[in-house]
């Protein structure tokens, strides 16, 4: 790879940052306004089937109840955004923008009473988008992406079991919708975006040009020529 290569590959890694990066400093700004005016914007996040918890289905991606509970979605969202933009670019935006309406959506409809916020629900989403669709794709470097996924995000499994969420103070119910969705979005858009690799020609004939003496090259052996005498040693 050439040098001019390496720096375009490098400033492609580095835009695949941007999403990612700008919806973690709106969630930044936002708890950063409420702790300088001593607010709380909590009432703008999911209230179950209530008229007035709809905007929530938007909003409550971006609302976060603590500094902690903020610090530890940062990081997540981040990764999984800029893998997301990184490998698959050309349908990235229309992804990552269904998973936050969609997993709103479906806490609405089925979480249980109270106000549920944070950017959790887009994680998993995320998260197992890219577990699942590196698979369904059979792409070398996307499987790679998924397990990579796997090793560092697969215990985020434990995060969809209520008992343990409800004792934690964890909105399950986003975790499933987020779980749902991610894997519904990576069967639906799997023919979308990158693909299998196809071997190239060369490739195709790697087996041909490998193989000294093919058995479909093997030399005749020399017809005897039966018009001259044959002479035999004593």
């Amino acid at each position: 790879m050439s040098s001019v290569e390496v720096k375009e590959e490098r400033a492609r890694l580095l835009r695949s940052f941007i999403v990612p990066v700008a919806f973690m400093a709106i969630c930044w700004i936002v708890k950063g306004i409420e702790e300088l005016f001593n607010l709380d914007f909590s009432f703008l996040g999911i209230k179950p089937l209530q008229a007035d918890g709809i905007p929530g289905i938007f909003l409550f991606h971006f609302l976060h109840g603590s500094w902690s509970h903020l610090y530890a979605n940062t990081l997540p969202i981040i990764v999984l955004g800029g893998c997301l933009y990184y490998f698959y670019k050309p349908i990235a935006t229309k992804i990552g923008l269904l998973l936050i309406f969609s997993t709103g959506l479906l806490t609405w409809c089925g979480a249980r009473g109270g106000v549920h916020i944070g950017a959790s629900a887009l994680i998993y989403g995320l998260a197992f988008f890219l577990m699942l669709s590196g698979f369904l794709r059979r792409n070398r470097s996307l499987v790679i992406v998924s397990f990579l996924v796997i090793f560092l995000y697969g215990s985020l499994i434990w995060g969809i079991y209520p008992k343990y969420a409800i004792e934690n103070n964890i909105s399950w119910e986003g975790h499933l919708s987020g779980f749902i969705m991610g894997i519904a979005l990576a069967i639906v858009y799997r023919k979308e975006g990158p693909q299998r690799e196809k071997p190239s020609e060369d490739e195709e004939d790697d087996d041909d040009l490998d193989d000294e003496n093919p058995y479909w090259d093997v030399p005749e052996p020399p017809q005897e020529d039966l018009t001259q005498p044959r002479y035999f040693r004593h």
